[in-house]
């Protein structure tokens, strides 16, 4: 019997195939033939008053940030930066829309440009380059080091504008050679989400445009990961290595603890969202431990006990 997973890989795989030999349009009329209905009729895009952009933006330093891309209409950029504690008469929507829409138009665009740039990868090498490209951590490290966070219109939320400045001392203080993210420390979602209102905002000013947002946001992100500088999410990796040392992992009682060979590691889970906390209790229970790594040795020596010390 074939399990629904497998016809919905292969249905998936198939708009791969017309999506990379033929065209998106080709794409759409077979999913159409499978009675997967999709509009493809793309809708303008109104707001409900003008802005004035000129008075609230710097349209030069973004033209400068997106590969000298100019907008058509500016109010676009207005809006992809203001937040929703700021919102105006002159400018009465905050980024949100074009956040939605642009995460999906780059989580697209990021996958095509991969699986195009490395042709002979595994899908789950793809995935897992594709999971170290487009995820909060590597999207907030960009903004700060374009220096977008400056831009973002946070008259109305101090306090919000008071971390924001905090993450950026953090972020200089800390080493900025790689994109993927995962060695960072926690960050303010809205830091990621201007990147993904950038590109939602270049896609409807360029007439839907892909490759032109492709062209305008690659040189935020670069230089992308690639097989060789890849770096596994901290909580994948640690589950890996367990597996692959038979170590014991569990979570309880608000802790992460892993049983090396009898030297027990702890790390509490005290970050504010279950996933954040995990990827941190991670990163610091896998520096432990990769201390104890003999350089002579295939496998990790346990360390004593006096030495063994519990992160919170």
């Amino acid at each position: 019997m074939i399990e629904m997973k497998t016809v919905a890989d292969v249905i998936e795989a198939l708009i791969g195939v017309f999506l990379c030999s033929t065209s998106e349009i080709a794409a759409l009329a077979f999913m159409e033939w499978l009675g997967i209905e999709v509009d493809s009729i793309y809708v303008p895009y109104i707001r409900p008053l003008p802005a004035n952009p000129g008075e609230v933006v710097d349209l030069r330093f973004f033209e400068t940030r997106l590969n000298q891309y100019s907008f058509h209409d500016a109010s676009l950029l207005a809006e992809a930066l203001t937040h929703g504690s700021y919102t105006r008469p002159e400018n009465p929507r905050c980024y949100k829309r074009l956040e939605f829409l642009g995460d999906a138009v780059l989580d697209y665009l990021i996958t095509m440009h991969l699986h195009n740039e490395h042709p002979n990868l595994s899908s789950r090498l793809l995935t897992d380059l594709r999971s170290a490209s487009v995820n909060n951590d590597c999207y907030a490290r960009t903004a700060i080091k374009a220096g977008l966070h400056q831009h973002i219109l946070l008259h109305d939320s101090q306090h919000l504008k008071r971390r924001i400045l905090t993450i950026v001392k953090n972020f200089k203080q800390s080493s900025q050679d790689s994109t993927s993210g995962w060695e960072s420390e926690p960050v303010i979602k809205i830091l990621a989400d201007i990147i993904e209102s950038l590109a939602g905002a270049i896609y409807v000013d360029s007439g839907y445009d892909k490759e032109v947002v492709f062209q305008s946001i690659k040189p935020l992100l670069e230089p992308l990961v690639t097989p060789e500088t890849l770096k596994l999410q901290p909580g994948r990796e640690l589950k890996e290595l367990c597996e692959k040392e038979n170590f014991v992992r569990k979570e309880e009682d608000g802790k992460l603890e892993v049983n090396a060979n009898g030297a027990i590691y702890v790390c509490g889970l005290t970050a504010a969202n279950k996933k954040t906390a995990e990827k941190i209790a991670s990163m610091r229970i896998l520096e432990m431990l990769k201390k104890n790594y003999d350089a002579g040795e295939s496998h990790i020596q346990p360390r004593l006990s006096c030495d063994i010390r519990q992160v919170r």
